[in-house]
């Protein structure tokens, strides 16, 4: 909507400052509702699907680290567990930060949405950034985790369909 634009527009019969302004507001809003609709899903996904199944997860190694502390000396379960322990603990931060982020996220979108004008940009600077937080956090979890506990497809079954 620069003016030497919109006089270029205007000057070549292509479109007015009101046809420029109006399809640039249906760009901007087309924008806003795609994030508004992409956060609502990733926020529900990760509530619902992603972090209870990597909790069950982590609750099936840590029954197994128990039961190898019950079978073996103290020592060698610790040398035989550690892998178990390492992926429980990456499992519990990530997690922890995929549900702050999510809290955040639905926060960040209430302030958004009270918005009027800058909504557009409000999306792009404080719910965007947080959605691609998010998004690395459940990547990381999807290496993690049984491909068989796994509820959503992964991206090398996407690729490689069997």
């Amino acid at each position: 909507l620069d003016d030497d634009t919109v006089r270029m527009f205007e000057r070549m019969n292509v479109m007015t400052r009101n046809e420029l302004v109006a399809r640039n507001e249906v760009k901007w809003e087309t924008y806003t509702k795609k994030i508004q609709i992409e956060a609502r899903v990733l926020g529900d996904l990760c509530m619902n699907h992603i972090i209870p199944v990597a909790t069950h997860y982590q609750s099936r190694l840590a029954k197994n680290v128990q039961s190898m502390f019950g079978i073996f000396a103290n020592e060698k379960a610790r040398i035989l567990t550690s892998r178990n322990v390492k992926i429980i603990e990456e499992i519990a931060q990530r997690t922890q930060t995929i549900e702050t982020e999510v809290e955040e996220l639905v926060e960040a979108r209430k302030v958004a949405n009270n918005i009027q004008c800058e909504k557009a940009i409000a999306y792009h600077d404080n719910i965007a950034p947080r959605m691609e937080v998010i998004r690395y956090e459940v990547d990381k979890l999807e290496l993690l985790v049984a491909d068989e506990l796994w509820t959503l497809p992964k991206y090398r079954e996407l690729l490689f369909i069997r």
